[in-house]
């Protein structure tokens, strides 16, 4: 079979050994931990509509003011073409993206749950700068600061949340990051909302609020135990062991506990993690985990819709208030999305959701740029129908994303990778994560401008291609331990060849 499904449970090691309950203290660590998604989802639905904002535009851009409000047929696509507007965007997510690197040294050396908390101090940092901002430099340093959190707190929070999970379960468990991240971004657009009408400082109370997440995920991240793994990591096996019972619900855990101390003691022997991230029997889980997927996530298109929803609204003809009212019709599609992928990812699998999903999102684009290529760009407001059927669309393409590249997108890699370079690949998925995102956030108005409805046929052709790789090159990991999972693909149809390579170079190396 071209994809290659689950292997059987006869060839995993211990996975049948394993035992859990659902315990108080697992659920409260779990949800706590995930808060970590409510710093990247506030910031994510925040940033658009602060930007769509008058009084922010009148302060920082009068430039965009002026050309948002000239009713100007060449200017429909292009109200918003501004590289220093699209900075005030960009500049978190490439904070974020070289933060990561200082993120993984923290993250193995101290744990995972001390990256958590020190990403809240430097967002928290971050939002007060951006609410009290009386020029550019004091924005794009504020936002700096925020992706400096976001980069440490994207790091951490997915490996948290896989290893603190069974197996069976850790698909749900590991989307409570995806869904604090969409409770972020529905909020901040009611925030948005609410905020548009207070003249002239509500975009200052929208930036300001985003304390309130980073206090809760510092304070709450104190309760919080580290993950066995990383103890074990660290060394101090006994209270890893405690721990693993404590969250498990049960003292029957030596088969895991086993496969924690085997997995920690091949991570010791390795002295350079990002080097041995390269060789060839870690090459299958580098590119899909940490290449392939944290870059497709981004080539969606689903952020730029999320970045700018209210300014898209808005060019496309919708007043200031039904603009930010569709897009928390959006985000309303990213809350439900997350759920049912939380409840059905470990019965279907990752592989259903990214093709079934990547289908729906290919027709959506299309519908978008032919409806736009028809009727939009004519110096006229578009029709009160064609305005529904688009928001329509958009809601389909966002409910098909939320339950696919949205929570995938980071669940995936964070199970893909060994003990021993799971820190460092993790940082290499947050890094080429916030390089696109920071690249389509950067472009993606200039690129409306000049590509017009054709962006959205570019986003429908990166959505084919990688619909195409997840078909041909991932292998099925639902309900597999963490630690068991690179043997998915010793019996996968291609990866099989490059890891016999690898132990073959072993072989010949010995001898």
């Amino acid at each position: 079979m071209a994809g290659g499904g689950l292997v059987h449970s006869g060839t995993l090691k211990r996975a049948h050994l394993y035992e859990y309950k659902i315990t108080g203290y697992f659920i409260f660590s779990c949800i706590v931990g995930a808060l970590g998604g409510s710093l990247f989802g506030y910031d994510l639905g925040v940033s658009g509509g602060v930007t769509s904002m008058d009084d922010f535009l009148i302060e920082f851009f009068p430039q965009v003011y002026e050309r948002k409000h000239a009713h100007v047929q060449e200017t429909d696509y292009c109200k918003y073409d501004d590289q220093m507007l699209t900075l005030f965007t960009s500049s978190l997510y490439f904070a974020a993206m070289l933060s990561t690197f200082g993120a993984s040294s923290l993250t193995k050396n101290k744990g995972r749950r001390a990256s958590i908390m020190f990403g809240s101090v430097s967002f928290f940092i971050g939002a007060v700068l951006n609410a009290s901002a009386k020029n550019i430099t004091m924005l794009i340093l504020g936002r700096i600061l925020l992706g400096i959190g976001i980069g440490f707190g994207n790091q951490a929070v997915p490996l948290y949340l896989s290893e603190m999970s069974p197996a069976k379960v850790r698909g749900a468990v590991n989307q409570l990051f995806q869904l604090t991240t969409c409770l972020g971004i529905l909020i901040a657009n009611l925030v948005n909302y609410g905020t548009e009408k207070l003249h002239p400082w509500g975009w200052r109370l929208s930036l300001g609020l985003a304390t309130v997440p980073a206090m809760i995920m510092f304070f709450g991240g104190l309760l919080c135990p580290e993950t066995p793994n990383s103890l074990v990591e660290r060394g101090r096996v006994e209270e890893g062991r405690k721990i693993l019972e404590r969250v498990r619900g049960t003292p029957n855990v030596d088969a895991e506990f086993e496969d924690l101390i085997e997995a920690s003691n091949e991570a010791k022997a390795i002295k350079n993690t990002f080097q041995n991230l390269f060789l060839k029997k870690n090459r299958p889980q580098f590119i899909i985990g940490a290449l392939a997927i944290p870059a497709f996530q981004q080539l969606t298109g689903n952020n730029s819709i999320l970045f700018y929803a209210p300014v898209i609204f808005q060019t496309l003809g919708f007043g200031a208030g039904a603009a930010l009212y569709s897009s928390v019709i959006t985000s309303v599609a990213l809350v439900l999305a997350t759920l049912i992928s939380m409840f059905y990812v470990d019965k279907f699998g990752r592989r259903a959701f990214f093709l079934e999903a990547g289908a729906e999102m290919l027709c959506c684009m299309v519908a978008t740029a032919v409806v736009l290529a028809l009727e939009f760009g004519k110096g006229q407001e578009l029709s009160l129908g064609i305005g529904i059927f688009l928001v329509i669309v958009i809601f389909l393409f966002v409910l098909a994303y939320g339950r696919s590249w949205g929570p995938l997108g980071w669940l995936v890699p964070s199970e893909l990778f060994p003990l021993e370079i799971r820190s460092a690949a993790q940082s290499i998925v947050v890094c080429v994560n916030m390089t696109f995102t920071a690249l389509v956030a950067q472009f993606f108005l200039v690129s409306l401008c000049h590509l017009k409805y054709g962006i959205f046929l570019l986003f429908g052709g990166f959505i084919f291609l990688m619909s195409c790789f997840v078909f041909f090159f991932l292998p099925e990991t639902k309900q597999v331990p963490i630690e068991e999972i690179y043997l998915l693909f010793e019996k996968h149809w291609f990866w099989k060849n490059i890891i016999a390579d690898s132990n073959q170079e072993k072989s010949n190396r010995r001898a």
